[in-house]
């Protein structure tokens, strides 16, 4: 099988005229290229995903990790989502503090416990517990969503779905998808959500079948938007069912964001790798930076 790999940084109201797309763009070439080269190097796509996630979340102007929204108490709350698609294992974690790498602590759920889902101080007392890396609230935040945080809290009637249509807004959540030379499909999703949003607010991305999803016998999908609409109709496995009925992963992407229009008025995007190694994505936003890359291919990003 020729490996293959596709990044997202979060469907939303990006300014196509401005240097935070151009950035955004950027990070997923890059993600996507490391990816690359550890699939070509012979790692399974389960660690190609984490790592190119890793990457994603590292970069300050995409809604995971360091940069990640802050809710409405100032507080920086992420959910991550990771599956084999070869096992159907899954870990995931949802409102957890002061980690830096939640994809990372999400698969350590997966492989050190006998559960897939841990939250909030749950899931901070496991990675305190196993010994995990975690930072300081400070570590996480930019400057300009910290001001804009500040700016927010005197504006009562911000809702949060409106960094979909809220020009010059970034995206929300990043996520990956690959397949190795195995056949062996991943998928894994990473956001601090939405601005503005609830102590304990769990949105899409986390939920199997909803942020992500990923089987073998199909296809491994990532999806980005409006969480309270994606999880409404299970976005990633609706794909992977569509590809099941015989459509291939672009196509699959195009029937499920139309679903999502047409059945709960939905936002958002997806990139998925079918079980033939055939990479799509489509989204309904103003933007939605990607980079994918297909065996020793060029790396190709795109918004």
């Amino acid at each position: 099988m020729t490996p293959a790999i596709i990044v997202h940084g979060g469907a939303g109201a990006w300014d196509l005229a401005g240097e935070r797309i151009k950035q955004g763009v950027a990070a997923c070439r890059d993600a996507a290229a490391l990816a690359q080269t550890m699939l070509l190097q012979g790692c399974t796509a389960i660690e190609a995903i984490e790592k190119a996630v890793n990457l994603l979340e590292d970069c300050p102007i995409l809604d995971a990790g360091r940069g990640s929204y802050l809710n409405s108490e100032g507080n920086v709350e992420m959910d991550a989502l990771i599956m084999d698609g070869a096992t159907l294992e899954m870990g995931a974690v949802a409102a957890v503090q002061r980690v830096r790498y939640p994809i990372s602590l999400a698969r350590r759920v997966m492989t050190d416990t006998e559960h897939t889902f841990l939250v909030a101080d749950g899931a901070s007392a496991f990675a305190d517990r196993i010994g995990f890396p975690r930072c300081e609230l400070e570590d996480l935040l930019v400057g300009d969503e910290l001001a804009r945080y500040l700016d927010l809290k005197k504006e009562g009637s911000y809702q949060t779905a409106t960094i979909f249509t809220e020009a010059g807004a970034m995206g929300d959540t990043v996520g990956a998808v690959a397949i190795d030379q195995w056949g062996n499909i991943a998928a894994a999703t990473s956001t601090g959500g939405t601005r503005k949003k609830l102590p304990g607010r769990v949105g899409d991305s986390p939920l199997v079948g909803s942020g992500a999803y990923a089987d073998n016998w199909t296809a491994g999908v990532s999806a980005t938007g409006y969480g309270e609409k994606l999880m409404k109709i299970l976005i990633s496995k609706r794909v992977c069912d569509f590809v099941a009925a015989g459509l291939s992963a672009a196509a699959a992407c195009q029937a499920a964001i139309r679903v999502l229009e047409e059945r709960v008025n939905g936002q958002g995007g997806l990139i998925a790798i079918d079980a033939r190694g055939q990479v799509g994505w489509h989204y309904n936003t103003d933007a939605m930076p990607y980079g994918y890359a297909i065996g020793d291919g060029i790396v190709v990003g795109g918004r």
